[in-house]
């Protein structure tokens, strides 16, 4: 059974939903999930798991939240190295550059993106909850 990390952080729900829905898709599919805030989570924990989703939304100009969330993604960057990973968020403006900036970075890191990333626009839907789903059963 893998055992499946899920760090997000969320302003408005919006994040958040989309985080229960990759735990709830990885669990379907047979995994071990913990959700997790960036206050609960760190570089030293990557090691414990299997696999790690990160979501976050796009905030200031297409950029991951820099308070809370950047600081301890930056610090997971180190032990991300052939890591099986996962990104997902939503926003509220924009074309999802932040994701795909993001993208480029985690694979700069070396790890290894197991699916496409998951974006929505503000709430998911059904659709954005599906996805979310698809994405937490392809980490298992």
């Amino acid at each position: 059974m893998s055992k499946i990390a899920v760090v997000y952080w969320s302003g408005t729900g919006n994040t958040e939903a989309m985080a229960n829905a990759v735990v709830e898709g990885a669990k379907e599919a047979g995994a071990e999930a913990e959700l997790f805030t960036p206050g609960e989570f760190s570089g030293d924990k990557v090691s414990e798991f299997d696999a790690v989703a990160f979501g976050c939304p796009a905030m200031g100009a297409e950029e991951l939240e820099d308070s809370e969330f950047e600081p301890v993604f930056a610090d997971c960057e180190a032990n991300l190295k052939d890591k099986k990973v996962a990104l997902f968020g939503s926003y509220g403006w924009g074309d999802g550059e932040w994701m795909r900036t993001w993208e480029e970075r985690t694979k700069n890191d070396g790890a290894v993106l197991v699916t496409e990333s998951v974006i929505v626009n503000e709430a998911p839907d059904d659709d954005g909850v599906a996805a979310c789903k698809a994405l937490g059963a392809a980490l298992n």
